[in-house]
C-alpha cells in the first residue's frame, strides 16, 4: 500500500499509531492534542477511551504495556504535569509492549495557561523524546517511537506543538503491522517500584540513557546536512522548516531525537561550521547541553524563549535583514466571548449582579473573567477553583469568602474537581461550589466524559451522577437548577453562600452548540416598549447590539433563543417567537 493523503499532524500521529499496531489508547482532551484520539477511534482495531484525567490515561497505557501490547496516552503539555506521577515511575519500570506518550506543547499559548517545555520534564524523568517536523515525520516517528520503546525497554515521548498538530502535509500511508503480543512474565523486581527495587532500576535507567545517546549518533532521524559551512544550525521540529525556508544553503543538523542528544554527532557538526546557531522554541534545552560540552554557539541571547518562532526571526537575527513589514490593518478588537445561548453567561450575570468573586477553573467558563461579566478572579489549573477557594478560607476565615464561589465545569469536576471538593469537606470548609454542568467537554470541541453516559467509542454507558456523587461525600446541601432560571438562581446563591458548611449548586443546562440542543424560540426586540436601560446588554451576548437611538437589535442568525435577555428586561421589550 502506498496511497498518499493530506493529513493534519494529529491525524498523521493517529495513523502512525495504527500502522505501528497499537491496541490501546487513552487520553484526556486538551488542545492541541484532542484530534489524535478523535482520529484514532476511527480505526476499530484500536481500543480508545477518554479517561477522567491524564494521570489515569497514562496508567491505562502503562497497564496495557505491562500486559504485552503496544499502548499510548495523548495529552497537552499541562496535562503531562498531571501524568508526571506515573510517568516518572514508568521510566524505571520500562516497557513490555511499546509505550508512548504523545505530548502537545503550545508555544504562543494559543489555548493554554502556560508555555512550559515538555523536553524539560522528560529530561528530569529520564524519558527519551522524539520531535517530528511535519505530518510525514509525525507518522514515521510515531512508529519509530514504539520500536525504540521495545528495543531499549523504555517509555517514549513524541513531542508535538500546536503548529504541527494543526498543519497539513502529504503523508504516505502504509499497512498496519501488528507485532505479536509480548508474553507477560511476573517480575516483581521490575514492575513493583518499592524502594529496594527502584534503586536497582535507577541504575538500569542511567545506563539506558547512555546507550540511547550512543545510538542517537547513528539514528536516521538525526540528519547532518553539510552545505555552506559559514553558518550552521542545530534545530528540530517546526523550527527546522523555517531554517530550511530562509537558509536553504546553510548547513543543518536536524535532530529527530531531542533527548538524549547525540554528543558525537553534535561535536562533529560543530567542528565543520564557522558560526553555530541553536534554533529551538521555548527553553534552551539543546543549547544548555551543547554549551555544557564546551561547544561555542549562539542561542537564546539572540532568539527569544517566548512564543512561537518564525521565518522572519531568522531573517532578522541571522541574515540581519531590515524587515520592512507592512503595518497591519487596524481592525476592531475581538476579545473571546461566550457563545450566544451559553448557560455560563446566565450564571455569571447573576454573580455579577450580586458583586460576587469566582475562583475559576479551566474551560469555556474561564471567559467569565473578561468584561462585561468580569466575575472570575483566578484561574490556575484543572480542579484548582475549589482548592484555592478553600485555601482562601483557611487563610482569612469564613467571612472572607461569603461573597466568593468556586466555579468548575462538569468535565473538569470529573478530572480533578472531585478530589478538591473531597478535601473541602474533609477539612471542614464552608465554601460554595457551582458546578457548571453543560453536559460536555466544551472548550476542546464537545468530547464526552464519565458523567455524559457515552464513551469515545460511542457506547452508551451508565453516567456518573454528579448530584449523588456530591451527596455521597456527606454534603447536605446539593441543589440542581436550570442555569437560565435567574431569579431562582439568585435566591439559591444567596442562601448557599450564607451557610457555615460546604454546599454545591449544579447548574444543569447543556451547551448551546450540542447538536441535540434545540431552543424552540428566538428572541426579538419590541422597540416601542424599550426604555433604553441597557439591562439586556449587561451579559455581553454577541447577538445583541445597541442602536444609535439606544434601542437594541438582535441578530437572528446568532440568537439561540436562550431567553436570558428577555428575562433581564424589566419592560417586556423583548419577546420570544417560534423559530
Amino acid at each position: 500500500m502506498s496511497e498518499k493523503k493530506i493529513m493534519l499532524g494529529n491525524e498523521a500521529i493517529a495513523r502512525g499509531a495504527y500502522e505501528a499496531g497499537v491496541k490501546v489508547s487513552a487520553a484526556y482532551p486538551g488542545t492541541p492534542s484532542t484530534e489524535i484520539s478523535e482520529n484514532l477511534v476511527k480505526y476499530p482495531e484500536i481500543y480508545c477511551e477518554w479517561s477522567p484525567n491524564e494521570k489515569v490515561a497514562m496508567e491505562v497505557a502503562i497497564g496495557a504495556s505491562i500486559s504485552g501490547v503496544r499502548a499510548m496516552a495523548s495529552m497537552k503539555h499541562v496535562g503531562f504535569n498531571v501524568a508526571a506521577d506515573p510517568m516518572y515511575t514508568a521510566s524505571y519500570i520500562g516497557a513490555n509492549g511499546g509505550l508512548v506518550a504523545v505530548v502537545a506543547d503550545d508555544p504562543g499559548m494559543y489555548s493554554s495557561q502556560n508555555e512550559q517545555d515538555t523536553r524539560q520534564i522528560c529530561r528530569a524523568a529520564q524519558v527519551p523524546v522524539l520531535e517530528p517536523s511535519d505530518s510525514q515525520e509525525a507518522k514515521d516517528f510515531m512508529k519509530l517511537a514504539f520500536e525504540l520503546s521495545e528495543r531499549f525497554d523504555t517509555p517514549m515521548v513524541l513531542r508535538t506543538t500546536t503548529r504541527l498538530a494543526h498543519s497539513q502535509g502529504v503523508v504516505t500511508l502504509e499497512d498496519r503491522v501488528v507485532p505479536e503480543d509480548k508474553a507477560y512474565e511476573r517480575n516483581i523486581a521490575k514492575n513493583v517500584m518499592m524502594p529496594a527495587n527502584a534503586i536497582k532500576r535507577h541504575v538500569f535507567v542511567e545506563q539506558r540513557l547512555k546507550d540511547m545517546a550512543e545510538a542517537a549518533n547513528t539514528l536516521d532521524i538525526n540528519k547532518m546536512i553539510i552545505k555552506d559551512t559559514k553558518i550552521g544550525f542545530i534545530t528540530s521540529g517546526i523550527p527546522y522548516t523555517y531554517v530550511k525556508e530562509v537558509c536553504p544553503d546553510a548547513s543543518v543538523l536536524k535532530l529527530g531525537m531531542v533527548h538524549p542528544l547525540p554528543k558525537k554527532l553534535i561535536e562533529e557538526f560543530a567542528s565543520k561550521v564557522d558560526t553555530l546557531y541553536i534554533f529551538e522554541e521555548l527553553e534552551p534545552v539543546i543549547e544548555e547541553q551543547v554549551r555544557a560540552w564546551g561547544i561555542p554557539c549562539i542561542g537564546k541571547e539572540a532568539f527569544t524563549v517566548q512564543g512561537e518562532y518564525s521565518a522572519n526571526m531568522i531573517r532578522k537575527v541571522v541574515l540581519k535583514e531590515d524587515l520592512q513589514l507592512n503595518t497591519p490593518a487596524e481592525v476592531p478588537a475581538r476579545p473571546p466571548l461566550l457563545c450566544p445561548g451559553c448557560p455560563h453567561r446566565s450564571v455569571y450575570t447573576v454573580l455579577n449582579k450580586l458583586k460576587f468573586h469566582a475562583a475559576g477553573d479551566i474551560g469555556c467558563y474561564t471567559l467569565g473573567a473578561v468584561a462585561p461579566l468580569s466575575v472570575v478572579d483566578t484561574t490556575i489549573c484543572m480542579g484548582a477553583s475549589i482548592s484555592s477557594l478553600h485555601g482562601m478560607e483557611m487563610a482569612k476565615g469564613k467571612d472572607y469568602i461569603k461573597n466568593w464561589v468556586a466555579v468548575i465545569g462538569d468535565s473538569t469536576f470529573m478530572h480533578t474537581g472531585v478530589n478538591s471538593l473531597m478535601n473541602m469537606v474533609y477539612n471542614q470548609g464552608t465554601g460554595t461550589v457551582i458546578i457548571l454542568d453543560n453536559s460536555t467537554t466544551g472548550m476542546t470541541g464537545h468530547q464526552d466524559h464519565a458523567a455524559t453516559g457515552k464513551t469515545l467509542m460511542g457506547k452508551t454507558v451508565p453516567a456518573i451522577n454528579i448530584y449523588h456523587l456530591c451527596k455521597s461525600m456527606g454534603i447536605e446541601h446539593v441543589i440542581e437548577i436550570n442555569a437560565f432560571d435567574i431569579k431562582e438562581l439568585e435566591k439559591v446563591i444567596k442562601e448557599e453562600t450564607a451557610r457555615d458548611e460546604v454546599s454545591v449548586i449544579i447548574t444543569k443546562s447543556p451547551c448551546a452548540l450540542l447538536k441535540e440542543v434545540h431552543f424552540p424560540n428566538k428572541c426579538v426586540p419590541v422597540p416601542e416598549k424599550c426604555k433604553k436601560c441597557g439591562m439586556c446588554l449587561k451579559p455581553g451576548c454577541p447577538a445583541l447590539t445597541k442602536n444609535e437611538d439606544g434601542t437594541i437589535s438582535i441578530d437572528a442568525t446568532m440568537c439561540n433563543g436562550c431567553g436570558l435577555c428577555k428575562n433581564l428586561c424589566p419592560f417586556d421589550a423583548i419577546e420570544e417567537v417560534a423559530k
